[in-house]
């Protein structure tokens, strides 16, 4: 008897097995459905066998859809992603078939003549519509358009019979790039890595790069030509870039449309579901060379993938948190190994876990130390807020102020840096002290001045900022406390009445379309202050942009995450580097009540290897990543005894295992999210050890109740 392994999204941990009927010829990757319980189910085939017979009775494949085959490769990644992650191979499976379960887009209605009809009255509109229609078909709107008429005189004749409706399935059309269309002039140093990336793609099989340039250097020219050379030596290679952030994608795709002459497909949530369809369809078919997008567009069935660039590599948005929890960065790198292809990280101030790779010789370390063309680094100042403190109630300290005012009269450009959202992030009654949370929830409501709401970032409540304290029930006490960017937005108004102020964060730009509009404002000079958080932070290239001041760059540095030095140095190395990236010179005033921390003294300084090695000694010393390995268990459930029941029953049954410690169970910071009890435990090994083993092996000795959800986080980046 044939017997397929079929992959169905469920979470459970392997596949199910289906007998295959005599009549079916079935390979793995290929999509069918499957009976399970009382209804049929798209799977996917991830191996087929014979067996002599079995004590299982299998229900057999009911049929081998028309839907494209996997690719054998991309199924090889799906399960190895699986298995890295410990998630249920078939979730994650179906991940790859996203794209599938959009709907199919509308076929495009277009009109045409009827050969041998004539309208009844020829009149001068009606000739030109005929004229410009010729033996074409065209949208009734194009015709209309191009024979400068309204469109009811293309709808008179298509109601006199002269024109007829046709319709045409809509295929997406990916016009092949053109490598040399528009070639970038590049210093030595970004012809250099270009050449390295190139031969890579050329030469075939796995090869990882490091492309560390400072920031303006001109990494991304670097990696389209690489990709550019790729594209000469193989017409057919598919090319992926991952960036961080939706708010990116339109200043690349600009980029890589003016080098290529075409534009490359789009991935990501932004996009309507009957075009990502299209996109996933020509991905599969070798129709489309070039794909920009999230993180998810690694899960794409490419049929030819010669090149992964992950742009920002650092960048924690790579990481998943919700539903199938993995690391961007670490996928595509798996990805790239499993495809044969060359993977390059880009980053002006790279992970410490990819520095670390690169220090090792696993990855090729490539190098741009100067900014390009005629523009340099900017100068970095600290301002020590114990000498020169802010007004009260007030949040710009002198020099900073001072400093806006030389750039606003001088016709410049300046960027007030604050990584908060809202008004102000705590309210609090001054009457008792109670400080407002969300419902079911504990984390903190943010105020937000311009919607008069109070909102939780972490659940997305909202509400009216109410008149009354709902613990003490005074009258007008509940108080603002601490600076968001609305709040430094009002004294920026305040001080500087004339110059012309905006917002972004992702409350005043909630999708793609609005964040372009606005950084293209930004970019022609229609602002002259701007107030950010790290929207603003990442690879924008602001040409008037002189000054960047931060208002807050000890924020970052409080709490206990592992990664917090690392992550404040990026930002605040990504943030200030937005200053004097054209001809201008550029400074940056860090306002600061610990000028001493290492951190702030490295920016200053300019020194990052200076930080680098601190920060490796520090986590050597703890045998953190990169030199050991994490991995979180979080257990959460409306039942709180559930949870403590389950967190008891792990600690008592974690295996005897050296060179790794289990750390907890614990409350998480936020131990109550929507209703939820939350719970954690920490394991954190060597690096040669086998993590995902041990992990098997101890959740596979307890049995989780239905109540309770058991997440495991495979190298955590957040601790909440």
């Amino acid at each position: 008897m044939k017997v397929a392994s079929v992959l169905i999204p469920l979470p459970v941990p392997e596949a199910f097995d289906y007998a295959v009927p005599e009549e079916l010829a079935v390979a793995r990757g290929d999509q069918v459905a499957v009976p399970l319980g009382p209804r049929l189910i798209r799977g996917v085939v991830a191996e087929v066998f014979e067996t002599t017979g079995s004590n299982r009775r299998l229900k057999a494949i009911d049929q081998v859809l028309t839907d494209p085959r996997l690719p054998e490769r991309t199924l090889d990644f799906v399960e190895w992603a699986a298995r890295w992650t410990l998630s249920p191979p078939g979730e994650m499976a179906a991940t790859a078939l996203k794209g599938l379960r959009a709907p199919q887009p509308r076929p495009e209605r277009r009109v045409k003549r009827v050969e041998g009809r004539s309208p009844a009255r020829p009149t001068a509109t009606r000739t030109a519509v005929l004229e410009a229609l010729g033996q074409r078909s065209m949208t009734a709107a194009d015709l209309a358009r191009a024979a400068e008429v309204s469109a009811g005189v293309v709808k008179g004749l298509v109601d006199e019979g002269v024109l007829t409706v046709i319709e045409i399935e809509a295929v997406a059309a990916f016009d092949a790039p053109d490598p040399d269309h528009a070639p970038a002039s590049l210093n030595p140093d970004q012809a250099a890595s270009a050449t390295a990336i190139a031969d890579a793609v050329a030469k075939g099989g796995f090869a990882p790069f490091l492309l560390d340039g400072v920031t303006g250097s001109g990494k991304t020219e670097a990696y389209l030509e690489a990709a550019a050379r790729a594209l000469r030596h193989d017409p057919a290679a598919q090319i992926l870039i991952l960036l961080p952030e939706i708010a990116l994608t339109q200043a690349v795709i600009e980029r890589i449309a003016a080098r290529f002459g075409v534009t490359p497909a789009e991935w990501h949530s932004g996009v309507a579901p009957p075009r990502r369809r299209q996109v996933w369809e020509a991905v599969v078919a070798g129709r489309c060379n070039i794909v920009v997008g999230a993180r998810s567009a690694l899960f794409l069935p490419y049929a030819n993938l010669r090149l992964v660039v992950v742009d920002e590599e650092h960048d924690g948005s790579f990481k998943q948190e919700e539903g199938l929890v993995y690391h961007g960065r670490d996928l595509a790198v798996a990805r790239s190994r499993i495809e044969g292809a060359t993977v390059v990280l880009a980053s002006a101030t790279p992970s410490l876990e990819t520095l670390w790779n690169a220090r090792q010789g696993r990855y090729g370390w490539l190098k741009l130390a100067a900014r390009h063309g005629a523009a340099v680094l900017p100068d970095i100042d600290l301002v020590d807020l114990r000498t020169c403190p802010p007004d009260p109630q007030t949040w710009l300290s002198q020099p900073l102020r001072d400093a806006i005012g030389e750039t606003f009269a001088k016709g410049e450009q300046s960027l007030l840096f604050l990584n908060r959202r809202g008004y102000a992030p705590v309210v609090l009654c001054r009457a008792c002290g109670h400080r407002l949370t969300a419902p079911d929830t504990d984390s903190w409501l943010v105020e937000h001045r311009y919607t008069g709401r109070l909102v939780c970032h972490l659940t997305g409540f909202s509400m009216m900022k109410p008149k009354l304290c709902p613990s003490c029930g005074a009258e007008d006490s509940l108080v603002p406390v601490g600076p968001g960017v609305e709040r430094v937005e009002e004294e920026v108004r305040r001080l500087f009445p004339e110059a012309r102020t905006a917002i972004f964060s992702s409350d005043t730009v909630p999708d793609g379309q609005s964040a372009r509009a606005l950084i293209q404002s930004m970019a022609e000079g229609e602002i002259d202050i701007l107030v950010a958080t790290q929207a603003a932070a990442k690879g924008h290239n602001f040409p008037r942009l002189t000054l960047v001041g931060v208002v807050d760059a000890d924020l970052g540095l409080r709490g206990g995450d592992l990664r917090a030095a690392e992550r404040t140095y990026q930002l605040l190395a990504q943030a200030t580097g937005r200053a004097g990236r054209a001809d201008k010179p550029g400074r940056a005033l860090l306002q600061t009540w610990t000028p001493e921390h290492p951190v702030l003294m490295a920016l200053a300084a300019g020194d990052r290897d200076a930080f680098v090695e601190a920060e490796m000694g520090e986590r050597e010393a703890a045998s953190l990543p990169p030199h050991g390995r994490l991995a979180a268990i979080i257990l959460s459930s409306e039942n709180a005894m559930a949870v403590e029941k389950v967190a008891r029953d792990l600690a008592e049954a974690i295996p005897n295992a050296e060179r790794l410690e289990v750390y907890g169970p614990a409350d998480a910071p936020l131990a109550l999210v929507r209703g939820r009890r939350r719970k954690r435990l920490l394991v954190r090994a060597d690096r040669d050890v086998n993590l995902q083993a041990f992990l098997r092996a101890w959740l596979g000795r307890v049995k989780v109740p239905a109540s309770v959800r058991l997440t495991v986080d495979v190298d955590p980046y957040s601790f909440l």
